[in-house]
């Protein structure tokens, strides 16, 4: 699966795009057949249809999508994907004008990804040329990092534990010169990192630390990912109808890989710090325990109300790793809380930042047409991450504001180093444009348009 633009060739089709309103000036463009097959198909312009109209011998002389109008088009995005799997097999060429050319010309590429590890998912027979004034490169390596993301996710645990994640971040590193240094095993013990030993020391696949850097000139930016290959719950194990998606636990991970593909691949001019604690949260005789008290990397004590809200753990010592740099900005990324998927749906990326970086990040996710939603660090609600016991709660009672204590929670591992919080949901439920169900990458895409503005590149 190659997720590129096709080359113009002698027998590339033409592609008109028609809004609704511009329908009847259409038809008296076009010839008598050609008006009267489109008339014939029904063509009104309405969002997501496709048409192509045939010559006089049969072939395609030309195809026609769809574009709606701008309340339909207000109720979602990548609009020419859900038409562009409806055109016959053939490459395409769009005439005219396209607006937001750069997100519709990704929408077709992304349409196109398929799942195929397991099964054949056949491809799919429309290829797009790039649209004129479309930074080509650019859009097919966002494409491609975005595929990255969902393909890791999309993997079961049985192909993508602990192991096999360390192994797709040292190919990312390798492709793009990156280095990369992995702690594993009792070793995070004696260099420092026990809430991540805690955690996944219950799994047959050793818990570990991965480390990736790249660049050295310009600003610096540390990515966390939440690296949970499978989640059971631990001893506070999951019921079976919370457990069947915890494949996608890692989606902070497979997130902020499919970003770091983008930046080096792009070549910002940032310093990059990727870093993953990857574990499987299992359950045997050595695993944590409700009640028990751990201490983090930087001397905070944490008690455990919940062995099933693991990721702030791990998170947290990698965290505070990170901050010990000192990094112009540090972001985590994790499918961390159900809270959050109440507050906003799996379709919105909630996240907690300072009002700066929020409003960039409001800029950067309106221009790449992936949503978000802000949340706040919400300081009266610190007392209820201490239990008195403990420095810190890991699961605070009463259920309330799930999402936001868990953020406040990190955030005591960043230290004073500026700092974002993603709480991703990484799932596609049901399909949808240029989004088929199963992993997704969520706030990658506006973070990298944001990035530039915040970090001054």
């Amino acid at each position: 699966m190659s997720l590129t633009f096709a080359q113009p060739s002698s027998d590339t089709i033409p592609l008109q795009i028609v809004p609704k309103d511009g329908v009847a000036a259409f038809l008296n463009g076009q010839n008598a057949p050609a008006a009267a097959w489109l008339r014939a198909q029904g063509f009104t312009g309405g969002l997501g249809q496709a048409v192509a109209v045939p010559d006089s011998d049969g072939a395609i002389a030309l195809a026609v999508i769809g574009f709606g109008d701008a309340a339909s088009r207000g109720r979602g995005r990548f609009h020419l994907a859900s038409a562009a799997g409806k055109l016959p097999e053939g490459t395409y060429r769009i005439f005219g004008d396209l607006p937001e050319a750069g997100v519709e010309a990704l929408g077709w590429l992304l349409e196109s990804y398929r799942f195929d590890r397991y099964k054949d998912q056949g491809a799919m027979k429309a290829r797009l040329v790039a649209p004129d004034g479309v930074n080509a490169k650019r859009v097919e390596t966002i494409a491609a990092g975005e595929a990255l993301a969902r393909d890791l996710i999309n993997t079961p645990s049985s192909d993508m534990g602990p192991e096999a994640l360390e192994q797709a971040a040292r190919d990312l590193a390798a492709s793009h010169g990156a280095s990369i240094t992995v702690i594993g095993g009792d070793d995070l013990l004696t260099r420092n990192f026990p809430m991540i030993h805690a955690v996944g020391r219950a799994s047959d696949e050793a818990p570990r630390l991965i480390d990736m850097r790249w660049g050295d000139t310009g600003p610096t930016l540390t990515l966390v990912g939440k690296g949970v290959c499978f989640d059971t719950g631990g001893l506070n194990i999951k019921p079976g109808s919370s457990m069947g998606l915890m494949k996608k636990d890692m989606g902070g991970a497979a997130n902020v890989l499919g970003l770091a593909h983008m930046i080096m691949a792009l070549g910002l001019k940032l310093q990059l710090r990727v870093l993953i604690p990857a574990v499987e949260n299992a359950i045997d005789g050595s695993a944590f325990r409700p009640q028990d008290i751990l201490t983090a990397r930087n001397g905070l004590t944490v008690e455990i109300n919940n062995t099933d809200a693991e990721g702030r753990l791990v998170l947290a010592d990698a965290l505070a790793l990170g901050a010990e740099e000192k990094p112009d900005l540090m972001i985590s990324m994790a499918t961390l809380t159900g809270a959050a998927r109440v507050a906003v749906g799996p379709d919105l990326a909630p996240f907690y930042s300072d009002d700066g970086f929020a409003a960039d990040l409001a800029d950067g996710a309106g221009t790449a047409a992936d949503p978000i939603w802000r949340m706040p660090f919400h300081e009266p609600y610190e007392k209820m991450i201490e239990p008195g016991i403990a420095d810190l709660d890991n699961a605070p009672k009463g259920g309330f504001a799930g999402s936001i204590t868990a953020a406040l929670f990190l955030r005591r591992f960043a230290g004073d180093t500026r700092y974002a919080h993603f709480d991703i949901y990484g799932w596609q439920p049901s399909p949808a444009p240029a989004r088929p169900k199963g992993g997704v990458g969520q706030g990658i895409r506006a973070l990298l348009e944001s990035l530039p503005k915040t970090l001054g590149l």
